[in-house]
């Protein structure tokens, strides 16, 4: 194959191909990172940020040499479609009560009680008529940005839902075997409108009496051995409506989803519904006290580390894969994290300036982590706003101060919510930075 221009001044110096199928911050990071250049079309390339479309129609016919990277593994879906998520943790969570007991089952306790429609619908009736009046949420398994939810109390409103859905599969399947698809694509078609029907948490922590879920990022650099990263930084999204049971058609006050947010007739795109991570657990320790947020905090550690066990012997590990997830979390007034869901392609459209700034410093730092400059030893607990969580077991954090921990406490090395940590080592010097420029925001929306 012949080379371009960018190839050829990439051999002399050695830099870093890069192709990208997004146009947002990544792209923005990538192209202000030294040493890297960008190729078109079917340009060699070093690494790809690619979207989960290119991903499914292109990764199983690509060859990659050594030392390229991609940001998906092949079968991501395991985690971040939402009746597979659920699927793996409940066999995760059987498989644990059978090998070690129900103690330590039930730390997988971490997820609303959740079925996949149709396949369970029997099994969920069962469980609905055990709870009358409760509320319940659907969802389609593998749409995002808040597409498709809706909150119901009666079984007529699945009945409607469950007529029409059946109508679309079966024309789906009809049109396909006429125009020649092959069945697994018939199949995928079909199975597009699949919900899962999912117990609503009634009781969500509120502020200022509005409803908020929080977005958390942890990088997976392997699965075999498994290797994952925990961001200090994230954010909370909060609803533009005060919380009520009362009624529950009301997207603005019970879906949190910027998306969602952001077509409410007051929103505000500089101020957003946002707060940073280290404000959220700030005024969490005021009010609770640092005990109960630490105790809070390492549940949501266990979530992290369990969710990611639960797929560990299905994920397709390759070593030239790595993953960034964007975990959902919701708090109920009794500060038990609940897991909503796994995202595979959280969004890096910015919402607002702050939140422009946070994201490039997440993707700066991931692709320090991925260090396709070869610049890391292999040994490093943390690397920008990153912390090695998991390392084929638990990773002890080396700065516990022993008279506040106990000397026989584990600590895991997390800091969510923590950026400035005064006995943290220096940064290493030679770790890129990215300065974020100001945005538009009259194009850039979330």
């Amino acid at each position: 194959m012949s080379h371009n221009v960018s190839e050829t001044k990439c051999f002399i110096s050695k830099c870093v191909r890069y192709k990208c199928g997004l146009i947002n911050t990544i792209q923005d990071v990538l192209r202000q990172r030294p040493g890297w250049v960008e190729v078109k079309d079917d340009g060699e390339w070093d690494f790809n940020w690619c979207d989960v479309g290119w991903l499914r129609e292109n990764f199983d016919h690509s060859y990659m040499e050594e030392h390229v990277r991609i940001n998906h593994f092949r079968n991501h879906y395991e985690l971040t479609r939402k009746n597979l998520m659920v699927k793996n943790l409940k066999r995760h969570r059987k498989n644990l009560e059978r090998d070690v007991g129900r103690m330590e089952a039930s730390k997988c306790d971490f997820f609303p009680c959740t079925f996949a429609l149709p396949s369970e619908y029997h099994l969920f009736v069962e469980e609905f008529k055990r709870s009358p009046g409760s509320t319940w949420i659907m969802k389609p398994v593998a749409k995002s940005q808040g597409k498709g939810i809706f909150l119901f109390r009666k079984l007529k409103d699945i009945m409607d839902w469950k007529k029409v859905t059946l109508i679309s599969s079966s024309n789906v399947m009809n049109n396909n075997r006429h125009d020649g698809t092959r069945p697994e694509e018939q199949k995928d078609a079909a199975q597009v409108e699949s919900y899962v029907a999912q117990r609503y948490v009634e009781n969500p922590y509120l502020i200022n009496g509005r409803k908020f879920d929080l977005r958390v990022y942890v990088l997976v650099t392997s699965y075999i051995p498994l290797k994952a990263w925990l961001y200090r930084d994230g954010f909370a999204r909060f609803s533009s409506t005060r919380f009520s049971l009362s009624t529950i058609d009301d997207k603005y006050m019970h879906l949190t989803n910027v998306a969602v947010q952001k077509t409410a007739p007051d929103y505000d795109p500089e101020k957003g519904c946002k707060w940073q991570m280290q404000q959220l657990r700030r005024y969490l320790t005021a009010k609770h006290g640092r005990e109960t947020v630490e105790t809070l905090f390492k549940e949501m550690d266990n979530i992290f580390v369990r969710s990611l066990q639960s797929v560990q012997k299905f994920i397709i590990n390759d070593k030239h894969c790595f993953e960034l997830y964007g975990y959902d979390i919701l708090l109920d007034q009794n500060l038990k994290p609940w897991l909503i869901e796994v995202n595979a392609s959280p969004s890096h459209t910015p919402s607002s300036q702050e939140d422009y700034e946070m994201k490039c410093r997440l993707l700066e730092d991931t692709l320090n982590v991925v260090d396709m400059e070869g610049r890391l030893t292999g040994k490093e607990k943390r690397v920008g706003g990153y912390d090695l969580m998991w390392n084929d077991g638990p990773v002890n954090r080396e700065d516990v101060n022993l008279e506040t921990f106990g000397s026989t406490c584990f600590t895991a090395n997390t800091h969510l919510g923590n950026l400035n940590i005064s006995s943290d080592k220096p940064l290493r010097a030679d770790m890129i930075k990215f300065k974020a420029p100001r945005l538009n925001f009259e194009y850039a929306n979330s």
